[in-house]
């Protein structure tokens, strides 16, 4: 992986453990796995902050901490992946989310309730109410569907990483393979 690319947008180890507030978790954040980029520790990460991006509410980024310490994956990692949820792409992972759990727990084929919510941009604080509300009405379907979507996209996001890891390592070596060829035949 490039990891010169992301160690420049990442925070070290050393300023995050200086910040005044993060400091007072003392030896928690010293384990090397949670600021190193390797393969596990990456997909690890990845899976975490797929599966805290789901989490209802503003816990997202306290669930991938709470996960991604004890599991000794990549924090900043973790943290940025639950970026995949914002106020666009919410709303279209909740009706995903309905329609699996509704393909799971079976239930009534109306979608009377997903037609029934608008989002008002000129209201945005109320809209969050709304959604919320609105979310709280597609009970049981939405639930197991919030929860086996962030399970399938924490397994899909591992696999896609722990692949897409090991296919540019094999590349990498096959082009130095190639260089090396190239300089003896001079």
């Amino acid at each position: 992986m490039p990891r010169k690319y992301f160690r420049k947008y990442l925070p070290d180890a050393a300023s995050v453990r200086g910040n005044r507030w993060i400091g007072k978790f003392g030896k928690l954040l010293h384990h090397p796995n949670l600021w190193h980029l390797n393969r596990d520790s990456v997909a690890g990460a990845v899976a975490i902050g797929l599966f805290a991006g789901l989490v209802p509410g503003p816990l997202q980024m306290l669930t991938a901490v709470l996960l991604a310490i004890p599991l000794k994956r990549n924090l900043p990692v973790a943290l940025l992946t639950t970026f995949y949820t914002n106020p666009f792409t919410i709303v279209p992972l909740y009706v995903l989310a309905y329609g699996y759990g509704r393909l799971l727990v079976g239930g009534n084929t109306d979608s009377a309730q997903m037609r029934h919510f608008q989002m008002d941009w000129s209201d945005w604080l109320g809209s969050m109410q709304a959604t919320l509300d609105w979310a709280l009405s597609l009970g049981r379907p939405l639930a197991v569907g919030l929860v086996a979507l962030a399970l399938t996209l924490a397994a899909l996001g591992y696999a896609a990483v722990q692949i897409g890891w090991r296919a540019y390592v094999v590349l990498a070596w096959r082009a130095r393979a190639r260089r090396r060829r190239g300089r003896h035949r001079r």
